[in-house]
């Protein structure tokens, strides 16, 4: 692909947001007014789109082959048969497929994650039928809200940004979706299971950039939702202690609404004219990760940086797995004092409070057809 001129670039990078129904004027980007999620998932469809394009070649052929026969009809699930499991994705394997697949159903387009990466697929083992997925990555580093929930100063944020990771993808697909499957995920993310996945990880693993070596401590998990204020987090309790507190918004910030086609021509730009700030050789002599050539774009075409401001302020939840969490972040213990939540509980509560009763009061997911989940039409 050519490297587009600053002007042809310029005007892309307008025309894009506008087409997604931003209003541009003056640098600044404005949501339509009175945004709703309805207007939140309009404003994503561009990018998710585009993504479904470009994942097309490395996935489609799959989908016939064995992809959609992991997503159940409405009458394979039994409520009262659901039995979850955990399963550890590994690379280049069929559960990668299965895992990139559901993510293309996404209301927004959902990153590969950064640095450090777990993923899991949550299967019922009655069925064999894919639940719902969750992916852990490195949380960003800089964030207002988690950070002053904590109470971290910058050398103990520094030294224990380690033991958190971010659930950049988290949620259930149809129909274990209508049946609050969503839910039962977000609890599952907390479970021992989880923890020891990441202790067996990492253990005796060197930290890249201090090169220590760290106790593999999973000691809290943070997220945020993907349209606004969510109802997946609310009311998760487990022998009365809250698991998923809501930390507040987000600023409205990222690089999503430049992932419709618009981004690989920045990127592009960017490679051919700018210099990356990556600010230690252990991450490489590149750009750190998408929003830094945002910005570098921006900056370099004369245009705002206000425009990485796309207005989807997110909510922010946090999922501490230990009594002494929040102590332990800040270094004034050496333990977390792990809460003991086995998979196996979590989904007994989840079943008792959730899932019997929506089941009976809503029997219509029953009636869902796995040949509604695909997303290209069937060949021959």
């Amino acid at each position: 692909m050519p490297t587009p001129s600053v002007k042809c670039l310029r005007d892309a990078i307008i025309s894009s947001l506008r087409k997604q129904g931003y209003s541009v004027s003056n640098g600044v980007v404005r949501l339509p007014r009175d945004a709703s999620k309805d207007d939140y998932r309009t404003l994503n469809q561009m990018a998710v789109r585009k993504k479904i394009e470009k994942s097309g070649p490395g996935v489609r052929r799959y989908e016939d082959k064995f992809l959609v026969k992991y997503i159940a009809n409405g009458w394979e699930v039994e409520p009262k048969e659901i039995t979850p499991k955990l399963v550890l994705v590994q690379p280049d394997s069929e559960h990668e497929l299965l895992f990139r697949y559901a993510c293309l159903h996404w209301s927004i387009p959902v990153s590969a994650g950064y640095g450090r990466r777990l993923r899991f697929l949550v299967v019922d083992e009655s069925n064999g039928k894919l639940i719902g997925l969750f992916g852990l990555g490195d949380p960003v580093f800089a964030m207002g809200a988690r950070d002053r929930w904590i109470g971290w100063d910058k050398e103990a944020k520094a030294d224990r940004l380690y033991h958190v990771m971010d659930a950049y993808a988290l949620g259930a697909v149809p129909p274990y979706s209508f049946l609050l499957g969503g839910k039962l995920v977000a609890m599952l993310v907390c479970s021992n299971e989880v923890r020891k996945a990441f202790r067996r990880k990492y253990q005796g693993h060197k930290t890249l950039i201090r090169e220590q070596t760290r106790p593999p401590y999973l000691v809290l998990v943070t997220t945020t939702s993907a349209l606004g204020r969510s109802s997946i987090y609310n009311r998760l309790r487990v022998n009365g202690q809250r698991y998923w507190v809501s930390l507040g918004f987000t600023q409205g910030s990222g690089e999503f609404h430049f992932a419709n086609g618009v981004y690989d021509l920045m990127r592009y730009y960017v490679e051919a004219y700018c210099e990356p700030t990556a600010k230690h050789q252990a991450w490489g002599d590149g750009f750190r990760n998408r929003r830094e050539v945002v910005r570098k774009c921006l900056s370099s075409l004369g245009l705002s940086a206000d425009l990485i401001y796309h207005g989807i302020r997110r909510e922010l939840f946090a999922a501490p797995l230990g009594r002494e969490t929040l102590r332990f972040l800040r270094g004034e213990v050496q333990r977390p004092c792990f809460y003991d939540w086995p998979l196996s509980r979590l989904f007994e509560i989840f079943a008792d409070r959730w899932l019997l009763g929506r089941a009976e009061r809503m029997p219509q997911y029953r009636e869902y057809s796995r040949e509604q989940y695909r997303l290209w039409p069937r060949r021959g």
